[in-house]
């Protein structure tokens, strides 16, 4: 049955056009490839292509794409394909067909990013990964895990319980934004470290702000002095271009739905190889498993649906280019920021102009301004959506919290779409100010 003649006419062209996405991102990649990254950051012919891959929401406009990105359409059709062939005969189809194709997923994922594929197993989302590190690994009371206080909510959860079960020590410490070097980072970390200190724990983009950090430089920093690093990256996969071999951590974790625009509920976890058989698997697997990464992929029945759509995730990724897709980002989010932070009393909370600082989203801050009252209004008004966040400290201020709204638009968002939040933000300002 060709469920497309179903679909209203707008819906079944994006249809079309998105089913034939790798073809189009792939002659469109091979077309651009001696084009520099920025210089095609802003050429709307090359990211009309994109765009139609997606099928736009007629309802709203997405600026909260760092919580949950939609998947190209490709990706989706992929998902249902898999979901309805393996409802035929799920115990002989799910398993014996769909459920190895995980092999072939993870030997793409760790080769696309310089990792050893032994290294890596497949999750459904950071929070997964990373409790699995959290929790997996020994340690005895008094010892020290040195984290800031804009790590993410679920994070910090997690290390609490911790401290409440096992009497190990978290140490938050706190920085102001926006930072303006990343220097002054590592120097967080340095400045902190004590001879109890045996966990590391770093965002690489920073779930509040999107602030970004010096990643490679502070798992250096915990390797010289014998300490593990965990680095969270649920918001800097397939945003932020680097290998594993560049970071040199001994965990990561990350989220796929997010910047890969993989099917919901996807992620994955990398472990040193020489740490896996140290660390505790958050489901448990049998003994023979220890030295194995799948150890921490035991979760009982899942749909094998869901991490096979990662394949085409990461051909639609590759097709763009890492670098080229960061630039557009960059582009995208320095349209917004840039206007806006010449209205007065508004602070963009990352240096919109440094790529080493900043990417894809920030958070902007509105003095004098109920920023739920203006979330509100943009959804009402101008079905515009976005995400209130709240966090310990801003500099230059004399208040202990800072409050805003998260900005995160992705590859299939326009520059009309960011000129129509930027003017929608003119307008609603004075009158909540006047309020």
């Amino acid at each position: 049955m060709n469920t497309s003649s179903f679909l209203p006419a707008v819906t079944r062209r994006n249809f079309l056009l998105g089913a034939n996405a790798l073809a189009v991102t792939a002659a469109l990649n091979k077309a651009y490839a001696g084009v520099l990254p920025d210089a095609s950051a802003d050429d709307e012919a090359f990211w009309r292509q994109i765009r139609e891959a997606y099928q736009a929401d007629p309802a709203i406009i997405n600026l909260n794409n760092g919580g949950v990105a939609p998947s190209p359409t490709v990706v989706l059709e992929e998902q249902i394909n898999e979901v309805r062939y393996g409802n035929y005969s799920p115990s002989y189809r799910m398993w014996r067909e769909l459920e190895p194709k995980v092999e072939e997923v993870r030997k793409k994922l760790a080769g696309m990013w310089a990792a050893d594929p032994e290294s890596i197993a497949i999750t459904r989302n950071a929070s997964e990964s990373l409790i699995n590190a959290q929790l997996g690994i020994d340690m005895k009371p008094g010892d020290e895990v040195l984290i800031t206080t804009q790590d993410y909510p679920r994070m910090l959860t997690t290390w609490e319980q911790r401290r409440r079960r096992d009497g190990v020590v978290i140490k938050k410490v706190d920085f102001k934004v926006p930072v303006q070097d990343p220097k002054d980072l590592v120097k967080l970390y340095r400045d902190n470290i004590t001879p109890r200190t045996k966990i590391i724990h770093v965002s690489q983009v920073v779930f509040m702000t999107g602030q970004i950090f010096p990643v490679a430089e502070i798992c250096k920093l915990a390797r010289e002095h014998n300490i593990m690093s965990i680095v969270d990256g649920a918001h800097a996969f397939a945003h932020v271009p680097f290998k594993f071999t560049d970071l040199d951590c001994d965990y990561y974790g990350s989220s796929l739905h997010k910047w890969l625009s993989a099917p919901v509920g996807t992620g994955f976890l990398y472990v040193r190889k020489d740490r896996i058989p140290q660390t505790w698997a958050l489901m448990p697997a049998s003994q023979s498993q220890d030295a194995d990464i799948r150890k921490f992929e035991e979760i009982g029945t899942h749909p094998a649906a869901m991490h096979n759509g990662i394949l085409q995730a990461l051909d639609f990724h590759n097709n763009i280019g890492a670098e080229r897709k960061f630039a557009r980002l960059r582009y995208l989010k320095s349209r917004w920021a840039d206007r806006l932070e010449k209205i007065p009393g508004v602070t963009v909370l990352a240096k919109a102009d440094d790529p080493r600082l900043s990417g894809a989203f920030a958070t902007v801050q509105f003095d004098g301004v109920d920023t739920g009252k203006l979330g509100g209004a943009l959804l009402d008004k101008y079905k515009i959506f976005t995400v209130g966040i709240s966090g310990p400290v801003v500099a230059g201020t004399k208040t202990p919290q800072f409050t805003g709204l998260r900005i995160s638009p992705n590859v299939y968002t326009s520059p009309d779409e960011i000129d129509r939040f930027a003017q929608a933000v003119e307008e609603t300002l004075p009158t909540l100010r006047k309020a």
